[in-house]
């Protein structure tokens, strides 16, 4: 049976404490086509037995099959059904960690009071020190209103916490970043605004997430123009740099220069406004971008960069350039390579060239905060795009980006990003970070 292991579920099942129960169990799992994998105690009485029964199963309505048929026994009580995702967020993703041992009254005094009162009174006298003597200087405020959360539409933001939190739990597993999942029960842009910028003087930046358009762009805009620290939107500013860096080795596999290129892009807004305008600023010939008829602005096009969900016919592939390159990312069965295409990256993980933002804001943030960036702008994004590209190595067809895990991603992209900010005067710091 083909499974899949996020599927997977654990069972917890109070059984009737009477012979042969636990039999008619097991038969009816087995009535499903689903497999048992393991079979544990949570706890007895004389009347029931509580048990967790990891159940292999192909995919979710196989296991809400299983509970189904379970639920119909006499005797038999299905308390919850967890599949590994979930269990794996069992009391969420994140917790907190003192960089200070507390194993003596010395500890006690120096790192809370009454020792902490000397670096209070040094932040009032030079509130710079707040970057290097607390929690700031390595913190982002990861913000989000639920109203567009991974794919799934408006959510709130209670549901939108799960997918905040992983991100969060990313940057620091990527990059060493403390992130702070913030969802927001707010949607109004000047509320949105007015509350992050109150509370923003903890953190070093703000990362937008999981937040619908067109107010994503409109709090983006403001609290850029209002904050002194930068803010990203991982869907905008993430994909578009993670596109322009696999367009700059896909482009090179079908021997077309990026001043040369015609690239077509189209699909969702705001990320194709941000793709286009992150493909002009690092140089490409010519980026066009089609809402209406697709078909006839790719003629003759070296690539075409799918955000939504228009796909390509074979005519279409046929009427661009000889060699073109398709960047399916959001089409209905993006896994299909039309044929005579050079590359063709898509955004599922289970296929080569996967474009995901998640490839480029974890070296972002690392460099923004190395050097206390004031802002991100479009140089900090093309540098960082560049050094993706340049971390993947022996570049084909089926390479032109890195894999997320590849140990020279994120130090790569800080490194590339934190000499743009310098250069561009976005920099607080200038030199290597300490």
């Amino acid at each position: 049976m083909p499974q899949s292991p996020s599927s997977n579920l654990t069972i917890r099942t109070e059984i009737a404490a009477q012979v042969g129960n636990f039999g008619r169990v097991m038969a009816a799992i087995g009535s499903t086509g689903a497999e048992v994998g393991g079979v544990d105690i949570v706890r007895s009485s004389k009347a029931t037995i509580t048990r967790d029964i990891t159940v292999a199963v192909s995919d979710a309505t196989q296991g809400q099959a299983v509970v189904t048929a379970l639920n119909a026994l006499d005797g038999v009580r299905v308390e919850r059904a967890s599949d590994r995702v979930t269990l794996a967020h069992m009391g969420g993703t994140l917790t907190m960690k003192s960089r200070s041992t507390l194993t003596s009254r010395d500890d006690l005094s120096m790192a809370y009071t009454p020792g902490v009162a000397r670096v209070c009174m040094t932040i009032h006298h030079d509130p710079e020190r707040t970057w290097d003597l607390t929690i700031r200087g390595n913190s982002i405020a990861v913000i989000t209103d639920g109203s567009s959360v991974v794919g799934q539409g408006d959510l709130g933001p209670l549901a939108a916490l799960p997918s905040a939190e992983a991100k969060c739990m990313y940057l620091r597993e990527m990059a060493g970043i403390d992130g702070f999942p913030l969802p927001l029960t707010v949607r109004d842009t000047d509320e949105i605004t007015n509350v992050v910028s109150k509370i923003v003087s903890v953190f070093g930046g703000v990362h937008l997430t999981d937040m619908a358009a067109p107010r994503c762009v409109q709090v983006q805009t403001a609290l850029a123009a209002s904050l002194d620290i930068p803010v990203l939107n991982d869907d905008q500013d993430g994909m578009a740099v993670v596109v322009l860096a696999g367009l700059i080795n896909a482009l090179g596999v079908a021997g077309t220069s990026l001043a040369d290129a015609t690239v077509v892009v189209v699909g969702r807004e705001p990320a194709a406004a941000a793709t286009a305008r992150l493909l002009g600023a690092a140089g490409v010939g010519s980026v066009l971008t089609a809402a209406g008829d697709v078909g006839a602005a790719l003629t003759g096009a070296d690539a075409f960069v799918g955000l939504g969900a228009a796909g390509l016919s074979a005519e279409d592939v046929e009427a661009m350039a000889t060699s073109p390159v398709v960047f399916a990312l959001g089409t209905p069965d993006p896994a299909v390579a039309p044929a005579g295409v050079a590359v063709f990256a898509t955004a599922d993980a289970d296929q080569p060239n996967q474009i995901d933002a998640s490839l480029a804001y974890p070296g972002i943030w690392r460099g923004a905060l190395d050097c206390r960036a004031r802002r991100i702008d479009d140089a900090m994004l093309v540098a960082a795009a560049r050094a993706i590209a340049a971390t993947a190595g022996v570049v084909a067809s089926d390479n032109v980006v890195p894999s997320v895990l590849n140990a020279d991603l994120v130090p790569n992209v800080a490194k590339a990003v934190r000499e743009a900010a310098e250069a561009s005067g976005a920099a607080r710091l200038t030199g290597a970070p300490a």
